[in-house]
Order: C-alpha cells, then sequence, then structure tokens
C-alpha cells in the first residue's frame, strides 16, 4: 500500500520540453474517463504546448509542474492573452494529488506570477462539468462571465469563460 501524498512535499518547477508527453498523455486520459473527450482534446493540448515551447516570453509567461519524488502529478499555465490580460492554461491535477490543497497552491502561484509582472487581469475557459475546478476558482475571487452550450470533442458540453482582476 502507498503512502499518502504529503502536499508540502510536492514540488513546483518550471515546464519543460521533456514535459510534453506526459502532459498530452496526462490531459487525454483524464479527460476521456471523466468527460468522454474523443482524440480532438490531446490534439489541442499538443497544440497549446507547442506554440507554448516556440513562442512564449519567459518574462511574462510561465508553465509549473507540480512533481513528487521525481513524478509529475499535475500543471498550470500563464500564457499572454493582451497587454493587460493573462489566460491560464492547463490546469490539471492526477487524482491522487487532488484535495490536497495542490490545486489551490499551483493556481495561487499562477495567479501571483501573473500580479507579478504585470498583467491586471486574468482569463481561463473551462467546462460546467468540471465542479471542482470552477469551485476553487470561485473560492480564489473568479467570476463566470459566460455559459454556453456547445459540442466540443466528441460530447455535448456548457463552457465556460472565467475572469479575475489581479
Amino acid at each position: 500500500m502507498t503512502a499518502p501524498l504529503d502536499a508540502e512535499a510536492v514540488d513546483l518547477r518550471m515546464y519543460d520540453a521533456g514535459d510534453f508527453d506526459w502532459l498530452v498523455d496526462l490531459h487525454h486520459a483524464h479527460y476521456r474517463a471523466s468527460d468522454g473527450f474523443d482524440d480532438t482534446f490531446a490534439a489541442l493540448v499538443a497544440s497549446i504546448l507547442k506554440d507554448f515551447e516556440a513562442n512564449h516570453d519567459p518574462t511574462r509567461e510561465r508553465g509549473w509542474v507540480a512533481e513528487h519524488d521525481g513524478r509529475p502529478l499535475g500543471s498550470i499555465f500563464c500564457v499572454r492573452l493582451t497587454q493587460d490580460t493573462a489566460k491560464l492554461r492547463l490546469f490539471l491535477l492526477e487524482a491522487q494529488a487532488r484535495g490536497l490543497g495542490l490545486g489551490r497552491r499551483l493556481l495561487m502561484q499562477c495567479m501571483d506570477f501573473a500580479r507579478s509582472v504585470g498583467y491586471k487581469r486574468m482569463q481561463l475557459w473551462t467546462h460546467e462539468s468540471h465542479a471542482a475546478a470552477c469551485a476553487l476558482y470561485a473560492r480564489s475571487g473568479w467570476t463566470c462571465t459566460s455559459t454556453k452550450p456547445v459540442h466540443s470533442f466528441g460530447v455535448d458540453l456548457v463552457e465556460q469563460a472565467w475572469e479575475v482582476t489581479l
């Protein structure tokens, strides 16, 4: 039997290109199992990461990986949307890393970074079915600014846009 994960022992490190495959695989496996997403979602994650690797400005954009004993557990990214607005992307934790405060720690890391480099607000895009994440956003000062029914990744979803003033 494995000992419970100690969130305090989890390191937050910068994303690097060696994380690409596991991060695409993590998103693909999680959202296929939880929401029935098809392979187009994995392709979207891969596209986001390829663009980040090729074009990100390290002074205003970052990706973090939560890692324990050399094993990655999840990620979060802050990317530029406009001069004043950052976009939160690819926020996900493996199941065993949830419920320990690690999601809040990652979210605060991302928001604090965005604030420190001069962004005035952040936005994100998610789905209504991601109830735990949406509850965390609301507790952290984010507001859901719009919802709309869509058919994406092979399933019917309710898409949400969220925003926070930093």
